[in-house]
């Protein structure tokens, strides 16, 4: 038997969603049955019955000088539905609408860096999520590709993939214990990348540039990572990058 919990799923309020299996199981019915059915009080049933008369669920019937309440079919759920769709859509459409000027707005609030912490593998997988919607032309990184796999196994698909989809190029300096081994592969993953023995440059995490920011994380002990928001300290990094990019 559907119960108001299934209901509530479908964007009902409980006492909505009282109101209105109640009317279903009574059929036309004043005010009065309709509370005592729902278990609500009067005053609070009818302004239920207003507020599903809006959303197309309830209709009314007059019986000489009484007038009837009469639940729709519950067909006009999907209606309801369809709204909040509909509603969803419009408030993502306008959220796309002021997202530059928001993030110019964020981007400009100062000359503090902005910085922002993030701990476990959830936080690392969010600090990606942050990269991939940045929308830079290309990331610079610095990495233990054997603790990047360690931590995500799926890295590749999870989220070099989806760098490659958009478009985003990367220049990787990284160490292995199994050697040069992302060469071959570069080109299809719209990357170029040097390889470093691990005992030149000992990591324990990875670090990245992109746009204005750069992330860095900590793979080994507890995970964590830091995005620092801030032109002139990403220009360091980027500086410090192609310092050891060009001396390899």
């Amino acid at each position: 038997m559907v119960n108001i919990n299934q209901l509530k799923t479908l964007g009902l309020s409980e006492n909505e969603a009282k109101v209105y299996l109640a009317m279903l199981e009574l059929g036309p019915a004043s005010v009065m049955e309709i509370s005592q059915k729902s278990g609500i009080n009067r005053p609070t049933a009818y302004v239920q019955i207003e507020s599903l008369k809006k959303l197309g669920l309830v209709s009314t019937q007059t019986k000489g000088k009484k007038q009837l309440f009469i639940a729709e079919s519950p067909d006009q759920l999907e209606f309801v539905l369809d709204k909040e769709l509909t509603e969803v859509k419009n408030k993502k459409d306008e959220f796309q609408r002021i997202l530059p000027e928001l993030l110019n707005l964020h981007r400009s609030s100062g000359s503090q860096p902005q910085v922002r912490f993030f701990e476990g593998k959830e936080g690392l997988l969010r600090m990606q999520e942050i990269v991939l919607r940045s929308n830079v032309k290309e990331i610079l990184a610095i990495a233990s590709v054997d603790q990047i796999f360690d931590v995500f196994p799926s890295h590749t698909t999870n989220y070099s993939t989806r760098r490659i989809k958009k478009g985003i190029k990367s220049r990787l300096i990284y160490t292995s214990s199994k050697g040069p081994i992302l060469k071959d592969s570069d080109e299809k993953m719209l990357r170029e990348s040097k390889f470093i023995e691990e005992k030149r440059m000992p990591l324990s995490g990875d670090l990245a540039v992109y746009g204005d920011s750069v992330a860095i994380t900590a793979l080994t002990g507890k995970i964590s990572g830091v995005i620092i928001d801030h032109p002139e300290i990403a220009n360091s990094f980027r500086s410090f990058f192609e310092l050891i990019w060009n001396s390899n």
